[in-house]
């Protein structure tokens, strides 16, 4: 396989109130479990409401009444098609962000990479490396864990189709991990606030380093614990303050939803902080969302990438996987 035996078409759906899940949306993506049920009305103007309040509370100056921005999101949809085949495979999708200023009536891109979510991914996690450990003695990771999806995904971002419809490369901004200790140090950003360093790196680190992606934790002002931010490039100077305020916003909402535990705890994170998925001093926002579903569901979608992606697909992805190491 070439390069060019593969082909992305992108498709975009506007995340607002009226948001009804495609379908073929990867239905634990935190857009979509919101969307659901009795009140996915309400869901989404209070998860709306709550990413504009942040925005406006960072980019707080020249912003007296704190209304200047709104933050518009678009759900953007990545199929990958091989050569020869008549199938696609919805192999990413993650939110972008576009800022209105509400001042000027200027309406600019923001950030590309929020609530990433795979299929791959998900079989990589929720297949694979369970059936890898089924029958040890200790935990393991697989030879080459992580390494198709990385080669995927740098493919993606590198590739013409990309570049067509993002101005920058993507960031991805998730939790941190409740298994590792973060030490807060004495660098600060105006926008991204205080940086942490783990004590060592989680799997999710080492995974998408085979994506190409740096990481670094930062805890915004006003945050209860840092965000894991990641990035190609540099992270503190690509990005302006707007867009990076988009993705803490937008990333600190879903998070607050998701892992109220962390992320929306009374006690804030200190000097020395291990996050605690057990943590009961914390505050719920009047949002419904199912976690239990989500984590169901995730299996639900490993296999599915299993039979519709990695077992047809084996033998070319395997020579095609092989040969991006060799002309890596």
């Amino acid at each position: 396989m070439q390069n060019n035996d593969f082909t992305f078409t992108i498709k975009r759906l506007r995340f607002d109130e009226h948001y009804q899940p495609a379908d073929s949306t990867r239905l634990t993506t935190n857009f979509a479990n919101l969307a659901r049920g009795e009140r996915r009305q309400q869901n989404l103007r209070n998860a709306l409401t709550m990413i504009n309040n942040r925005f406006n509370a960072l980019a707080n100056w020249d912003n007296p009444k704190g209304d200047r921005y709104s933050v518009e999101l678009d759900i953007v949809s990545v199929d990958l098609t091989l050569a020869g085949s008549s199938n696609s495979f919805p192999s990413i999708e993650v939110l972008q962000t576009h800022i209105v200023d509400n001042t000027t009536g200027q309406r600019f891109e923001g950030i590309v990479g929020n609530n990433f979510s795979s299929y791959v991914r998900d079989y990589d996690f929720s297949v694979l490396l369970l059936e890898h450990n089924q029958q040890q003695s200790s935990f393991s990771i697989p030879d080459n864990f992580g390494e198709l999806h990385g080669k995927l995904f740098q493919h993606f971002v590198s590739s013409a189709t990309y570049k067509t419809h993002f101005k920058k490369p993507p960031v991805i901004c998730l939790s941190v991990s409740d298994n590792k200790i973060y030490y807060r140090t004495e660098n600060r950003h105006p926008v991204l606030g205080v940086e942490y360093q783990p004590n060592e790196a989680s799997l999710t680190e080492q995974y998408f380093n085979k994506m190409g992606l740096a990481v670094r934790y930062f805890m915004p002002a006003n945050s209860a614990a840092p965000l894991a931010f990641y990035f190609f490039g540099d992270l503190l100077n690509d990005y302006s303050n707007l867009e990076l305020i988009s993705t803490i916003s937008t990333m600190e909402t879903f998070q607050k939803i998701y892992r109220p535990e962390i992320y929306n705890a009374n006690a804030v994170a200190g000097q020395c902080y291990q996050p605690n998925l057990h943590n009961t001093d914390h505050s719920v926002t009047q949002i419904v969302y199912d976690r239990e579903e989500r984590s169901r569901l995730a299996k639900a979608q490993g296999k599915f990438a299993q039979e519709h992606f990695i077992k047809p697909y084996q033998a070319v992805l395997a020579k095609w996987s092989a040969n991006q190491t060799q002309s890596a």
